[in-house]
């Protein structure tokens, strides 16, 4: 009987702290692969490899395209790379953005999800919005255990709590016990791979192989979504509309991924920057037309000097509003909407 031997854990804001306490936590004997993805901006030299490695008695490190899967190892998906998964090998790739990250934690979930069904442990710690849940949705779809850090427990909460809200998480729990556990799970026998309908697996299919760099024209991924009237936040295509069971996302023709949480921060920064560009755009016409007002004054010319002090102070009026709306921007978020609901 094969093992639950494919450990796959996501984080974002918060994360590092959880890690290095899961990885305290997992013994030196552990019959699994553990797979990482923390959210890192580009460009950014990933010290989570040697930060582990001293936490706990596993080695850590961030793999080649290419690598063999080795029991009692960490894998730390690298710098703007999607970390995936393949029967007894690790796949790392330039796939289309997820959720405006790679790496992203959907791609390298839905691989393992894909490749090793039951045999996967999906692990969903802290972070902000909601990258995991699609993939830990998938997880469970094809047989595997959903682990979640406890919201409480976590420095940010809203990665937990999406997974909770809408996947079936098996275990829920403060990180500190999550490698424990773990070991123990590791060593248990995987169930029966359940049957899923040949749509969610041909899906599946193509959004893994997305994510490995093939081109999302020729796995025609748009047939299996709704069209949607949102553009992409990354490429401004449209996207169409997904559903995981309770879970709505998006994908556009190029690739690109996003949940309905991401989609939400993303308009609200788009919102926020284009009244930024108005105002600036105000604010300069204001100071050039009172610039020439004094220009036309010393050269004697008063009727000009009057009409552009006058444009100025209309255009000064027109932006009130503007900077108004701008100063006072509400960040809409799905955490924020939870909270309002509660209160």
């Amino acid at each position: 009987m094969a093992k639950k031997d494919i450990v796959v854990v996501g984080a974002s804001a918060g994360g590092m702290q959880a890690l290095e306490k899961l990885a305290g936590g997992l013994p030196a004997d552990l019959p699994a692969a553990v797979f990482i993805v923390w959210h890192l901006s580009p460009g950014v030299r990933s010290v989570l490899p040697q930060v582990l490695s001293r936490a706990g008695p596993l080695p850590a490190a961030c793999p080649q395209d290419g690598d063999p899967i080795r029991p009692g190892r960490i894998y730390v998906a690298p710098n703007d790379r999607h970390m995936l998964l393949e029967r007894g090998y690790i796949r790392v790739t330039r796939g289309p953005k997820e959720n405006r990250f790679r790496p992203a934690v959907d791609p390298l979930f839905r691989s393992a999800a894909y490749i090793y069904g039951p045999r996967t442990i999906g692990v969903v710690l802290s972070g902000a919005l909601d990258d995991g849940t699609a993939g830990l949705w998938a997880i469970k779809l094809r047989g595997g255990t959903a682990i979640v850090q406890d919201p409480e427990d976590a420095q940010h909460r809203s990665m937990p709590l999406n997974a909770l809200d809408n996947v079936d998480a098996d275990h829920k729990l403060p990180v500190a016990g999550i490698g424990p556990l773990l070991a123990r799970l590791a060593r248990e026998d995987a169930p029966p791979e359940p049957l899923i309908a040949n749509e969610e697996r041909a899906r599946m299919q193509a959004e893994v192989a997305i994510a490995r760099e093939r081109d999302s024209r020729a796995e025609d991924i748009l047939q299996y979504g709704e069209l949607s009237p949102f553009t992409c936040p990354e490429c401004h295509g449209v996207l169409s509309l997904f559903r995981d069971g309770s879970i709505t996302r998006f994908r556009c023709h190029t690739g690109h991924a996003v949940s309905s949480a991401t989609l939400l921060e993303a308009n609200t920064e788009q919102v926020e920057r284009r009244l930024m560009d108005a105002m600036r755009a105000l604010d300069e016409t204001i100071m050039l037309l009172n610039r020439l007002g004094e220009e036309y004054a010393r050269q004697g010319n008063s009727a000009a000097a009057e009409q552009a002090f006058n444009r100025a102070r209309d255009a000064y009026e027109r932006s009130r509003p503007i900077r108004e709306a701008a100063l006072n921007n509400d960040e809409f978020s799905t955490e924020a909407l939870r909270e309002q609901a509660s209160s």
